[in-house]
């Protein structure tokens, strides 16, 4: 199973939990799943609850370090601002997305986060993986709350 099937399988649950969903995956250099999440803010009643932070807070406990310089970041959704400097904080090697995100999103879109010059570490973006499947997914849950 890919990371980006993994972070599907994630934000499917979260979806099945009334979450946005969302999904995030963190691998080692050698590929070996380090972490998976979906979102929780709801569940948790934590505004920063999104899959991202869940699964770069849980890799880096299980290494017992802070930083993950070797680690990809796997997400179903393109980041938005907090989570792309957490990405940048957690010192991710590569950021893999699927969808887009032109409202909320901090890579490619909205603030930027990587371009903005206080930013200390910008890894390797990578956007658009699985992005028809991952936007359909988000697209389906929206439409029947809406």
């Amino acid at each position: 199973m890919t990371p980006m099937e993994i972070a599907l399988e994630e934000a499917r649950a979260a979806a099945a939990r009334g979450e946005v969903p969302v999904g995030a995956v963190v691998t080692d250099a050698a590929g070996r799943v380090l972490a998976r999440a979906g979102n929780r803010v709801e569940e948790l009643a934590d505004a920063s609850a999104h899959a991202e932070l869940l699964a770069l807070r849980a890799a880096a406990a299980a290494r017992g370090e802070p930083r993950l310089p070797d680690c990809t970041l796997t997400v179903t959704l393109e980041p938005c601002p907090m989570c792309a400097q957490a990405a940048s904080f957690f010192r991710v090697r590569r950021l893999v997305f699927g969808a887009y995100d032109p409202k909320g999103g901090g890579v490619e879109h909205g603030a930027r986060i990587f371009a903005a010059p206080s930013c200390h570490h910008v890894p390797e973006v990578v956007g658009g993986v699985r992005e028809t499947e991952c936007a359909a997914l988000l697209r389906g849950f929206f439409a029947v709350r809406r």
